[in-house]
């Protein structure tokens, strides 16, 4: 039977090239937010790496089976009986090339969903500030949606936020909650985060739960922060500063029947015609 309400954490980390600091500080987060009461927690994009140069990230990013990461993050979904969303783990898939795959784990420490990020970041926001995350990562090629005991969840990571049509094929498969996990950097943060985030839950009439990343990783990586739980009418439910921390809603799935009820623009879809 599917169950109506959760209480949602979202955990903000300042992650580092240090993988072992990283999931000490996890480790913390993780513990914190089930005390609070917890049922879904939820960690941003690069969770365990970020920052680390070419060499020592693809050293510390083996295949999924014998990732440090995983095996942490299972861990502590059984440890904690919380459902735990890993917002993104940089893995191997062969010939000097990685995945940024988000992990949903069970209370059981099993892997109740995995998704590779489908759109790189590849911009370039300024002379002195440019990305290019198809060097290191594959794309992945399939959406993905997790079956939950509070029903569906679609998966996407950081920079999937700006593809509205990948969180609307999500709704329309039946998600009722999306997960953001982001690393989103502050040069864009600061004009498009909120907008965006609020955006995608306003577009599907789902709940949006997106933990970011903030602040500096290395001497170059800057990130925003300011996690969202956003509701289907676009409500920010709970935000975050700019600083390592936790924050948490309480949910009810009703909410989301309720504004699609209102808009059902999810069936209001039209074909039509563009000047070529």
């Amino acid at each position: 039977m599917t169950q109506n309400t959760l209480t949602v954490a979202c955990i903000q980390t300042n992650s580092t090239p240090d993988l072992a600091a990283n999931l000490d500080r996890a480790r913390h987060f993780i513990r914190e937010a089930r005390k609070r009461g917890a049922d879904f927690i939820a960690l941003p994009e690069n969770v365990s790496l970020i920052g680390a140069e070419r060499d020592a990230l693809l050293a510390q990013s083996p295949r999924e089976e014998d990732h440090q990461a995983v095996a942490f993050f299972r861990a502590e979904a059984r440890k904690t009986g919380a459902w735990i969303l890993a917002g993104s783990i940089p893995v191997s898939v062969g010939e000097d090339r990685l995945a940024n795959r988000s992990f949903l784990f069970s209370p059981r420490g099993e892997v109740a969903a995995r998704y590779d990020k489908i759109h790189m970041f590849d911009a370039t926001l300024s002379d002195t500030e440019v990305y290019r995350e198809s060097r290191n990562y594959r794309p992945g090629s399939k959406a993905v949606i997790a079956d939950t005991p509070w029903g569906k969840i679609g998966m996407t990571i950081c920079y999937d936020l700006r593809f509205p049509q990948l969180h609307r094929a999500l709704a329309k498969a039946g998600a009722s909650i999306l997960t953001i996990p982001a690393a989103f950097v502050a040069t864009t943060g600061r004009l498009h985060w909120h907008v965006l985030v609020r955006a995608r839950a306003i577009e599907t009439g789902c709940f949006v739960i997106a933990p970011g990343q903030c602040g500096m990783h290395n001497a170059q990586r800057l990130s925003y922060g300011h996690s969202l739980i956003v509701a289907p009418n676009g409500q920010i439910l709970a935000e975050a500063g700019e600083q390592p921390g936790i924050i948490m809603a309480e949910i009810d799935l009703a909410d989301v029947v309720e504004a699609r009820r209102k808009l059902p623009n999810l069936t209001h879809d039209c074909a039509f015609d563009c000047p070529e």
